[in-house]
């Protein structure tokens, strides 16, 4: 009785690990934001859905889902949790279910894999010694703007999740509270055949995206204040730092 995280291809299927793909073809319940998107997945890996059960597991109806699915894992039932490509619960459900198989006393074990966070950092040429991640920003302004107005004087790089129908209307904002000559990078379809990073200061990134909207789900990296000398990316000496 496990609750397995299963990260999944968030573009290019060759980017599924082979653990992956075990835990999901040993898996009893796979509860997935859409059932037909991870019906595709299942087929494109070769893995038979019968015997299976797929759930679907979604911000709709996660708080009436992960009480049911605690109730599976305690009647020794393995569940993979997917999302619709990355790790789930970055941006996606699956904090309720965790805290319920962890209230039933059932293991959750992560499945590591693709995440368009942290290929878009490793990939934007900003720093990456610090990072803070906050995902989707609010859909109202104002909310958006207190959010944007605590992160403005933090030294590390910040990393966005963004929609490529408000990315325009959202870099303004960006603009306005960090300043057009910041270091940004604006990276689209991750992995995928049109892959595309922009990497210019705010103010240019936020002019070329009024001009060209960016297609396909976005990361936007903005770098943090520097002070001083810049940080070491580096770990120290004799130190080995897993990533």
């Amino acid at each position: 009785m496990s609750l397995y995280l299963v990260a999944t291809p968030i573009g290019n299927l060759g980017d599924v690990s082979q653990r992956a793909i075990e835990t999901l073809r040993t898996a009893t319940i796979i509860a997935a934001e859409d059932t037909r998107s991870a019906r595709r997945l299942l087929a494109a890996l070769s893995i038979s859905a019968e015997g299976k059960r797929l759930v679907a597991y979604g911000d709709h109806n996660e708080a009436a889902m992960a009480p049911r699915l605690a109730e599976d894992l305690r009647a020794g039932t393995n569940i993979a949790l997917i999302s619709e490509g990355g790790t789930p619960l970055i941006s996606d459900p699956g904090y309720r279910l965790v805290q319920a198989a962890l209230a039933c006393g059932a293991p959750v074990v992560p499945i590591p894999g693709p995440s368009a966070a942290l290929a878009a950092l490793a990939a934007s040429g900003l720093p990456v010694h610090g990072f803070i991640f906050r995902g989707f920003l609010p859909k109202k302004p104002g909310a958006r703007r207190r959010i944007l107005e605590s992160l403005k004087d933090r030294e590390e790089t910040l990393i966005f999740y963004e929609s490529p129908q408000r990315v325009a209307k959202v870099l303004p904002e960006f603009v306005e509270v960090f300043g057009p000559d910041r270091p940004a990078c604006l990276a689209r379809e991750l992995t995928k055949v049109h892959e595309t990073f922009w990497r210019l200061p705010l103010g240019e990134l936020a002019a070329l995206v009024a001009q060209e909207p960016p297609r396909g789900e976005c990361t936007l990296l903005v770098a943090g204040v520097t002070r001083g000398a810049p940080a070491d990316d580096g770990p120290p000496e004799g130190e080995n730092m897993a990533g």
